[in-house]
């Protein structure tokens, strides 16, 4: 099994990169985790208390869980990903049964941060984009898919998003394999992505 780690600022464009790279392996030998999926369950705090969370720090993130199911994945073993919802800021009871595949996909703003998944990762990408853009692309997605409205977001963005990403996103840039650079140009560097997955699996 071949994992691929992709990482970058929210807003960047990670999935953009993770469907370009779907799209050029056939459709039964790739799967993709979500550091989404792995916010820690929260179940013991009201939600108020749950809004005030940093989602944007390291120690919002399950990594434990996520290395294990790494693990388990590794050895041929299904998972059970959890879900969950960013409108309750919480895990839902549902799961999603995930089977092992040729190459897993692992995507995330915070995956690189920690040094035992980094370990596992036999490629990783980072993906870089402007911080207007990512900007732009932060407050779109929120308001049209988390219910959230324009002064939310922004404030998120300037006391949280943003001191984080230079915190903790943007210096693991060096422990990429490969920066893809999030605009028209970027089909070369998906290109190579592509060729290193084929060699290693053929």
């Amino acid at each position: 099994m071949l994992i691929i780690g992709i990482a970058g600022g929210t807003g960047c464009g990670k999935t953009t990169v993770v469907n370009q790279i779907i799209n050029e392996l056939p459709e039964n030998e790739v799967g993709v985790i979500s550091q989404d999926s792995y916010y820690n369950e929260t179940s013991n705090l009201s939600y108020e208390e749950r809004t005030k969370i940093n989602f944007d720090h390291p120690r919002a993130i399950d990594f434990e869980l996520l290395v294990d199911h790494l693990k388990e994945l590794k050895k041929g073993n299904p998972i059970h990903q959890p879900v969950y919802s960013f409108v309750q800021h919480n895990r839902t009871k549902d799961t999603i049964l995930t089977h092992p595949r040729k190459v897993m996909i692992v995507e995330g703003i915070l995956i690189l941060t920690n040094p035992e998944i980094r370990d596992m990762f036999d490629i990783k990408i980072f993906v870089h984009a402007d911080s207007d853009e990512r900007l732009i692309r932060r407050v779109k997605r929120d308001i049209s898919e988390r219910g959230r409205d324009i002064n939310e977001v922004l404030t998120r963005y300037q006391t949280t998003l943003k001191p984080m990403h230079q915190q903790f996103i943007e210096p693991t840039k060096e422990y990429a394999d490969i920066i893809i650079p999030n605009n028209k140009y970027n089909t070369v560097a998906v290109d190579i992505v592509r060729t290193i997955i084929n060699e290693r699996l053929s």
